[in-house]
């Protein structure tokens, strides 16, 4: 069985009422795929804490995937309560991933200040939050993804994944 599966949840008001064709999701799959992830599940769930939590916590306690993803919901809105959501399920932090998408974000628009992703481990899944626009989550995703094959190896391992090794 392969370690690298991933999952995809849409959090988007709008997407899931049917009112928006959501084009960052797939844009992402899309881009996991082509860096060899299974994509193990995808869903579309409101910005409401509760169903963002349940949704994640299918991915890393029930269907252990390692490597899973929100899109949507990490801007300044009150509506965007995605870190608000995946921040209290992490056993620990992870902000390299979110720091990383900032900085790189932030070569393309002073407006990356405004992104509250966040990123951690539960279990052994590694959580990330990408933005909702097709534009900013497949920048952000394509910022980090020289890094998510090696973190899935280090979290699924039971010591170190030879991290001093340069790929």
């Amino acid at each position: 069985m392969s370690i690298y599966k991933a999952a995809l949840i849409t959090v988007s008001d709008k997407g899931s009422a049917g009112e928006r064709i959501d084009t960052a999701g797939p844009a992402c799959i899309k881009i996991l795929e082509q860096l060899g992830f299974e994509i193990a599940y995808t869903a579309m769930v409101p910005d409401e804490i509760n169903d963002i939590q349940r949704e994640v916590l299918r991915c890393s306690d029930e269907l252990d995937i390692p490597l899973i993803f929100t899109c949507g919901g990490t801007g300044f809105s009150k509506r965007d309560v995605t870190p608000e959501a995946v921040q209290p399920l992490f056993d620990r932090c992870a902000p390299g991933f979110a720091e990383a998408m900032r900085m790189e974000s932030l070569k393309i628009t002073p407006k990356a200040v405004l992104s509250r992703a966040v990123s951690g481990l539960r279990k052994e899944s590694i959580i990330i939050t990408l933005p909702g626009s097709e534009k900013s989550a497949t920048e952000n995703l394509n910022a980090i993804a020289g890094a998510l094959r090696h973190g899935v190896e280090m979290v699924k391992s039971a010591g170190s994944a030879n991290c001093g090794e340069r790929k």
